[in-house]
């Protein structure tokens, strides 16, 4: 019987895990989706998904909000949910013993995401401004010499911050955190999850916004900020890749400043 237990708990962990991962695969596609394109037949848009999402950007400032919200959310969710698996690890094994279950597992994650959900609304808002003002290209992308030495300037100071350090002592190491705000009860974990969020955005706030360099759909992008974020969270490789990647944001940001005064 207690064999029979213990692979009871193990059979529902394990089908948590797969839905986490499962929901991530789904957003990743939906974005490859709305990127890559779509048969018109599905998307019920000429062109397919493809350009659908081109449409978005394109009139940004002009498209419905909830719909370039959304837009922002999908891809807030599959950028951000990988970079939220170690935290996770650590609430399962803690549930392992008893100290919560499967429903404070997906409370966690939906608290998680309210806090990108929230974001993605900003972000979304930037678009529609900057669009309006002509200052990005239909996929998202600057069209501004400045505004791109700005982006990549702000997001290189702020990896040499002490706010962002703060935030990631708290990302690298989630059991502390757990040992140090938990309480029982889906609720306590959502309102955990949220607070973790916070200090994810305070963490990649910055990197997220040089989406505006990169392209809001480009997904070579997406998948390299995603696999930098992620590790930046761990303890050992990310200790040696938060200061050396400011390095570059702030050269880079120098490099695009001296063009725009055709110093180059």
């Amino acid at each position: 019987m207690a064999n029979s237990g213990i692979a009871f708990v193990f059979s529902r962990r394990s089908a948590a895990w797969i839905v986490t991962y499962l929901f991530i695969l789904a957003a990743w596609a939906g974005v490859v989706l709305m990127g890559q394109g779509g048969s018109p037949e599905v998307t019920g848009f000429p062109g397919g998904a493809a350009a659908f999402w081109q449409s978005i950007c394109r009139s940004a400032a002009e498209t419905d909000f909830v719909a370039l919200w959304a837009m922002w959310g999908l891809m807030s969710a599959a950028m951000m949910l990988p970079t939220f698996v170690p935290a996770l690890r650590a609430f399962d094994d803690l549930s392992a013993c008893g100290a919560s279950d499967r429903a404070g597992f997906f409370a966690l994650i939906a608290g998680y995401l309210v806090v990108w959900i929230g974001f993605s609304a900003a972000g979304a808002a930037a678009q529609a401004v900057l669009a309006r003002n002509l200052l990005v290209a239909p996929d998202g992308s600057s069209t501004s010499l400045w505004l791109t030495a700005i982006l990549l300037a702000l997001a290189g100071a702020y990896q040499f911050s002490a706010f962002k350090d703060a935030c990631l002592a708290k990302c690298r190491h989630p059991l502390t955190f757990f040992m140090q705000h938990w309480r029982p009860g889906p609720a306590a974990a959502a309102a955990m999850g949220f607070r973790l969020g916070l200090f994810c955005l305070g963490c990649c706030w910055a990197l997220m916004a040089l989406g505006f360099v990169g392209g809001t759909m480009n997904l070579v992008w997406m998948g390299v900020a995603t696999l930098f974020m992620t590790f930046e969270k761990l303890p050992d490789p990310g200790r040696f890749l938060t200061r050396p990647a400011g390095v570059v944001c702030v050269s880079a940001g120098a490099v695009f400043a001296a063009r725009a005064m055709d110093l180059i």
